[in-house]
């Protein structure tokens, strides 16, 4: 038994550090899965012995039941990560009806650590894990990796199923930490439309684009970035991608591209590098073991033979066989792997025979070798015809998927006419086991996916079987069926949990609603599609694309014969939410929100209508009708909540910010942290508030008010505490709408307010690089306008002037800013929070025009200023305009009253001495003060 205090195990060529969690080939890491690595240490722990299935599921899933077929699943992903069974060499094997056992030599070393353990990379990236070994491509690789850098634009050119993705993927695994601003694979296979190639790099890099600037706007986002691109399965969107190529290449100097196809793209600056086939053993020679297993395609076939059934051994007398099956397929690696998967039901001199036949019937007599395309494709046909009937209607009904399934998602596709649900786990597990369907081990979940060459050939299957329709219809269903179970998981699980589950559904979604949002395709199912997966759309902070798929269920909905409001409402919400971020509240913002509660009235629905009144009241708000928000704010008890806690806790959270921007601060920050209290009591499950407002996290945005309420109050380092908090939450949750509401209200504003010049502008880049990637116009734009203020190198782009709140906050930064709207405002009592500031501005302003004619003017006005900001529990306020006052009546010689008018107010601030406002009126004080007699 191996000692759990054992250093390092060294076998083969890894050394595992059971401590540290880490395997290790050489000097680079192996990336395991969770599951994957919990089964290693287990049977090193156990070495030499036999380990049963039920130790093994107990050990690595403790608190979960779970099938057989997880831990075959996670096996067969180690096995392959470590190699096993390359050039012969066995680690771990199956004993029948037992379990597994670890059998390869090993050795314990002591006190040793890792060479070279896995540094931080400068950049991430976004490659998959890898689960096989790459055999006969080591040395392009390491010319690749040598070539790029001078190159910089790089297409590895082949037939489909050659390996041209494999190659690919390990020169990007090689390269991890040389490039600065990471590594980024942009995956086309699941993209059918050229137009969404720029819109998929974006999401990938996190950027909003503008019509008609997609290639400008990547290019100016890239300039300063050092990055490599891969990007992957090219071939039926050449002319596109070949035009991005050049003009992020012309763009940012520091970009690399890697891309594969199988073809060239025809590209400026384009270096093509063709991908042969595998060296297969010369037909005519005689060879011995030692020698044939030189052969690379020889070594891939023993090594998928023996990861695919655990009893094959390649023996002398068959080594002959072997390669003549090799040679058959042209060395094509995809062409081997299913051939290997077949050795177990079929043998090798069975594989043979079938081979023999079916590239006959294929070749039609000809004699000439078959090309490596018509290979391929005679493999992938052969393979099919092996399959039984029902493993063929699977695989050719998984062709629907873009993306990575379950395998309940897989069973309701799958299940329908000539096929029995009980029959779909059987065929799923022989498409693993013939390496027609590749497997995806997550931490909690296995997922399958068919290469993007299998799910070309099943769909052309699909459409020849007459099988699409239903099919189509049976996928759009499950979307549906995942997505609502999704948001009734949305409070329930983790964060980081709900995305991994869900997020890899969005290209079937795409898939599903581009199909189902037609004439052609089944509309109601799709208008329910639409407004269900609201909480992905949100949770990736999509909001102006799914604002598209919603403009188009509306219009097929409200011309339908038959009304569906509940569905409306959603979908008027998920509008009004969409339209707030992209456009701002503007009037299809206000109009979707009214409808919503027209709806909602009709229906009879409380909970509607107190999401409708919510997101218009947000809308009043950014409008600066704040009074107009109060007042909504308390509709919400007229509507009653019938002891619903979310909405209970949404709704005094939603009148705290009424209550804020009316301007009473006192019972603000009462409502605020009982909310809090609240909040924390609940165990914060609470995340989003069920489609109030415009959907932020909501401990983000309780935070963002009460930062903003104690700065206002006269707790500067508080509020800065405070304000920080909510951007860590933000940040750690990833949420870009959440991070870009917590900056634009509380982070920046109170850094500069308290003098913290690098902060404010560190957080304006970070507002404006959040705002662009997830296309948040709304605040993108005020960003813009804070630059003006924070850092004018951010402002020099043209733009509109401020309206609504943004046109208040901004006068506290700068009193400059004052108009005669503002006065207006404030005069008529609507200016809510800001009027003292107001009030203060114009006097400034006055006095700066004239002081001799307008200082009785300018001190009434900060009179009323300074009595606002004390009726309002406005500490900072009051500070503010009692400056202003007292450094008017020192002008006027009037030193003793101003001294009494500024001291007392000072003396109330417990901190926050060192800001701006406060080291003004020290300076002041010391001023003001009488001289003592000697």
């Amino acid at each position: 038994m191996t000692p759990p205090h054992a250093q390092a195990i060294h076998f083969g060529p890894y050394r595992i550090y059971p401590g540290q969690r880490l395997v290790m080939e050489a000097d680079q890491p192996v990336r395991l899965g969770r599951r994957a690595m919990d089964i290693l240490l287990i049977l090193l722990e156990h070495a030499g012995n036999v380990v049963s299935k039920q130790t093994l599921i107990a050990g690595v899933w403790p608190n979960s039941v779970v099938e057989d077929i997880n831990l075959r699943v996670h096996m067969a992903a180690l096995r392959k990560a470590l190699g096993d069974g390359q050039a012969g060499q066995r680690y771990i094997v199956t004993v029948a009806q037992r379990g597994y056992s670890f059998v390869a030599p090993y050795s314990l070393e002591h006190g040793e650590q890792p060479a070279t353990p896995p540094a931080p990379t400068p950049g991430g990236h976004n490659l998959p894990l890898r689960r096989t070994r790459m055999i006969g491509r080591q040395t392009l690789v390491d010319n690749l990796v040598t070539q790029l850098p001078r190159q910089r634009f790089i297409t590895l050119v082949g037939p489909g199923g050659i390996g041209k993705t494999t190659v690919a993927l390990r020169v990007a695994e090689q390269l991890i930490g040389r490039y600065s601003d990471g590594i980024l694979l942009l995956d086309l296979a699941p993209i059918n439309k050229p137009a969404m190639i720029t819109t998929h790099l974006a999401n990938l890099l996190e950027l909003s684009l503008h019509e008609g600037e997609t290639f400008s706007e990547l290019g100016a986002f890239l300039r300063e970035r050092q990055m490599l691109l891969v990007i992957d399965n090219c071939e039926h969107l050449i002319d596109t991608v070949a035009l991005l190529c050049e003009n992020l290449l012309r763009a940012a100097p520091q970009i690399h591209i890697l891309a594969t196809s199988r073809e060239g793209l025809r590209a400026e600056g384009e270096f093509v590098q063709r991908l042969e086939s595998l060296d297969c053993p010369p037909p005519i020679a005689v060879l011995d073991r030692a020698q044939a297993m030189t052969f690379s395609a020889l070594q891939l076939f023993a090594e998928r033979a023996m990861t695919s059934h655990d009893s094959f051994e390649l023996s002398d007398a068959e080594l002959p066989l072997a390669i003549e099956i090799c040679q058959r397929l042209d060395g094509i690696p995809l062409a081997i792997e299913l051939a290997a998967a077949q050795v177990g039901p079929l043998g090798l001199s069975g594989l043979l025979k079938q081979l023999q036949g079916s590239f006959r019937l294929l070749t039609q007599g000809c004699p000439a070798v078959l090309g490596r395309h018509q290979t391929l494709r005679a493999t992938l046909d052969w393979s099919f015809e092996l399959l039984s009937a029902c493993e063929q209607t699977c695989l050719r009904r998984l062709g629907m998927f873009r993306g990575s399934f379950t395998l309940e998602s897989a069973a309701a596709v799958i299940g329908g006419e000539h096929i029995e649900p009980r029959e779909v786990f059987g065929s799923i597990t022989q498409l693993v086991a013939k390496s027609l369907l590749n497997v995806e081990v997550g931490d909690e979940d296995v997922f399958y996916r068919l290469l993007d060459t299998t799910r070309s050939y099943a769909l052309e299957k699909l459409g020849l079987a007459s099988d699409l329709p239903g099919t189509r219809e049976r996928h759009a269903e499950r979307c549906l069926a995942l997505m609502e179970q999704a948001r009734d998981d949305w409070e329930r699980i983790p964060t980081a949990m709900w995305i991994e589950r869900y997020a890899r559904s969005l290209e079937d979604i795409r898939s599903a609603l581009d199909w189902g949002l037609t004439t052609q395709g089944p509309q109601g199912l799709a208008i329910r599609l639409t407004a269900t997966s609201t909480p992905l759309w949100q949770e990736l902070s999509l909001l102006k694309e799914h604002g598209q798929y919603v403009r188009k269920a509306l219009a097929l909905l409200q011309a339908a014969a038959e009304p569906s409001p509940k569905v409306e409402i959603a979908l008027q919400l998920a509008l009004g939410s969409s339209c707030y971020h992209t456009q701002g509240p503007t009037p299809e913002t206000i109009e979707a929100f009214v409808n919503a509660r027209v709806l909602a009235r009709q229906c009879n629905d409380i909970a509607g209508q107190l999401r409708a009144v919510s997101g218009h009241m947000a809308v009043n708000l950014c409008c600066a009708h704040y009074q107009l928000a109060l007042e909504q704010s308390q509709q919400f008890d007229r509507l009653g909540l019938h002891g619903d806690a979310v909405l209970s806790l949404s709704t005094q959270r939603l009148r705290v910010l009424a209550l804020h921007f009316a301007g009473d601060q006192a019972q603000a920050r009462v409502d605020a942290e009982q909310v809090l209290q609240r909040m924390a009591q609940s165990g914060h499950l609470n995340r989003f508030t069920h489609g109030f407002g415009v959907q932020y996290d909501q401990s983000v945005a309780s935070l963002t008010i009460l930062a903003r309420i104690l700065w206002l109050q006269g707790q500067p380092e508080q509020a800065w505490r405070t304000a920080r908090q909510a951007l860590d939450i933000a940040l750690q949750i990833n949420h870009g709408t959440s991070i870009c509401y917590t900056l634009a209200l509380a982070g920046c504003l109170i850094a500069h307010y308290n003098g913290d010049t690098r902060s404010a502008r560190e957080l304006l880049r970070l507002l404006l690089e959040q705002a662009q990637k997830h296309s948040v116009p709304l605040f993108y734009t005020w960003a813009r306008h804070y630059a003006q203020v924070i850092d004018r190198d951010e402002a020099r782009l043209p733009f509109k002037p401020s309206v609504g709140l943004i046109k208040d906050l901004l006068i506290t930064l700068d009193s400059t800013f004052i108009d005669d709207d503002l006065i207006q405002r404030a005069d008529t009592g609507i200016a809510g929070w800001n009027t003292a500031e107001i009030l203060r501005a114009r006097a400034e302003a006055l006095l700066a025009e004239d002081y001799l004619l307008n200082n009785q003017a300018a001190e009434d006005l900060l009179i009323r200023a300074l009595n606002v900001a004390k009726q309002q529990g406005a500490l900072a306020w009051e500070l503010r305009s009692a400056t202003s006052l007292a450094q008017l009546w020192q002008r006027q010689g009037r030193q003793q009253q101003a001294h009494t008018l500024l001291a007392p107010i000072f003396y109330r601030f417990t901190e926050g001495h060192a800001t701006p406002d406060l080291v003004k009126v020290r300076r002041l004080l010391d001023q003001l003060q009488p001289h003592r007699p000697l």
